[in-house]
């Protein structure tokens, strides 16, 4: 009854063994479960049956095995309670010292593109939550460790002694991290079969893949989370193939010009500056779009970041290192670019697999205290029916144009203008306070060549002084959703000066 006892039961086998061999060597006597108990005998290593502890066998093909007083008992007695220990010693229980738990790969099993929710629902562990909660609870008296990265310092830590109460503590709240990790996405994957989109409690998990330096500004501290299971591109996932350490403000950049990039299936290249596309150009070719998206705004692009949607060749990769750029994003790289652009030591080279999620997602913004939940904004062109409001209809080079500037606004902080001609943007008007604004920065930008080109509006026109200053600068065509009471007075405007204008009544707020 004196003997320390350690129960193993691990999903992930990684490190098993030698930490098993280390604890036997430090007295503790081992306790296990199927497959777990299997990996420890042929390691020839002694260990008992989790039966021979609970005197019952395991039932209903290892769903019930460990969910009984024996077990439970001998983690939950608190040491210094004389009674818990009383009735321990009336019931014949031993204590359990030391519990290494981890958990059906759940997480792994929905990842599956052929998962049935039978498999699903195979793979939710009951009993191995419960025995760490238990353990996690009495971490005063218990170790307990889910993780097989801590193997190693546990062993370390008992070899000179015993674990600290702050190493104890810890150990205890990652369990709790874990656990909660793990109901977290139970309840997501249930939420999705069930279709249940904003349920009454909104439960999210994300798991770290690094501390940054610092966050938005030097004094602000941050780290990097990625959402479990996400199938779409994401930074989270990205292989850095050159450069520095992606800092909050790249990570940032760097997803929104991903963002816009996956809006285009033929050759596009998008530059972004403080979140905000500054150059967007397709073409038949990544050199050709590349180059398109440069001359939109090469003053905004230095020190920007470029997102591409094609391997990038060698052509295209010494224009990209001709100026100085953060980032270069894209799905693949040729030998020849990496060794041109790896050239310049702190260009950071990022490969990411360019596609759309399989599944609508949600966009999570904190607020005080709380938190909004939306669907992600993917409206596109081809959900809606064009209207054509003015007598002058879009020629077929300007309701290309008008697409792709349809494409970008959607991705420009409110209120927000786009110019573009030719398969490029010309201008953009960010987050202004109202439109004529927005697009008297964007006109700016275009100069001379806003002369035949078209206007991209994120929401309607209240007034038609927008359209006056378009057609000041001589912009053909318009894009906009429509829904003003007031559009007629924009109508009449554009008739007066010949320009065409498009509802597509669907509007692309970004706040």
């Amino acid at each position: 009854m004196n003997k320390k006892r350690a129960l193993l039961s691990v999903s992930n086998k990684q490190g098993l063994t030698a930490f098993a061999k280390s604890l036997i060597e430090l007295g503790y006597e081992l306790v296990s479960t199927g497959g777990t108990k299997r990996a420890i005998e042929e390691a020839g290593l002694a260990v008992k049956s989790i039966s021979e502890i609970t005197d019952f066998p395991e039932i209903m093909g290892g769903r019930v095995k460990t969910l009984h007083p024996s077990v439970h008992g001998g983690l939950l007695a608190k040491r210094g309670n004389e009674d818990h220990m009383k009735q321990l010693a009336e019931l014949g229980i031993a204590t359990i010292d030391l519990v290494a738990v981890n958990l059906y790969p759940f997480k792994e099993t929905i990842a599956k593109e052929d998962v049935t929710e039978a498999d699903a629902i195979e793979n939710i562990d009951i009993g191995g939550p419960t025995m760490l909660r238990a353990a996690a609870k009495s971490f005063e008296d218990v170790a307990v460790v889910v993780d097989p990265a801590d193997y190693d310092e546990v062993i370390a830590s008992l070899q000179t002694g015993e674990l600290s109460f702050d190493a104890r503590k810890q150990l205890a709240a990652k369990v709790f991290r874990h656990t909660a990790n793990y109901d977290a996405m139970i309840a997501g994957y249930f939420a999705d079969v069930t279709e249940e989109s904003y349920p009454e409690t909104y439960t999210a998990t994300y798991e770290k893949v690094q501390s940054l330096r610092y966050g938005e500004n030097p004094h602000q501290t941050a780290a990097f989370y990625k959402k479990a299971n996400y199938d779409g591109a994401s930074l989270a996932d990205a292989r850095q193939l050159n450069g520095k350490e992606l800092s909050y403000n790249n990570i940032q950049d760097a997803n929104a010009a991903l963002d816009v990039v996956l809006e285009f299936q033929e050759p596009a290249a998008v530059a972004v500056k403080h979140m905000n596309p500054c150059g967007v150009g397709t073409g038949k070719s990544l050199f050709e779009a590349y180059g398109k998206a440069y001359a939109g705004d090469p003053v905004s692009i230095f020190g920007g970041i470029v997102a591409l949607n094609r391997e990038v060749d060698e052509q295209t990769a010494a224009k990209l290192k001709e100026i100085f750029l953060e980032i270069v994003i894209a799905p693949s790289f040729s030998q020849e670019a990496l060794d041109l652009l790896t050239q310049k030591k702190n260009l950071r080279l990022l490969e990411i697999e360019m596609k759309k999620p399989g599944v609508q997602t949600h966009k999570l913004t904190s607020v005080s205290g709380g938190l909004l939940v939306q669907d992600t904004d993917e409206g596109s062109l081809e959900d809606v029916e064009l209207e054509v409001a003015t007598d002058r209809q879009p020629t077929e080079q300007e309701l290309k144009d008008l697409a792709l500037g349809w494409q970008v606004v959607k991705h420009v902080k409110s209120n927000a203008i786009v110019i573009a001609k030719s398969d490029q943007t010309l201008g953009v008007g960010a987050g202004q306070m109202n439109r004529v604004g927005a697009a008297k920065i964007a006109l700016e930008q275009a100069g001379a060549q806003a002369e035949g080109a078209i206007m991209a509006s994120d929401a309607f026109f209240p007034m038609p002084d927008t359209v006056e200053t378009a057609a000041h600068a001589g912009v053909k065509a318009i894009i906009q959703p429509g829904g003003s009471k007031r559009d007629q007075d924009s109508i009449d405007a554009c008739n007066k000066h010949g320009i065409a204008m498009v509802f597509t009544k669907m509007r692309h707020f970004k706040h």
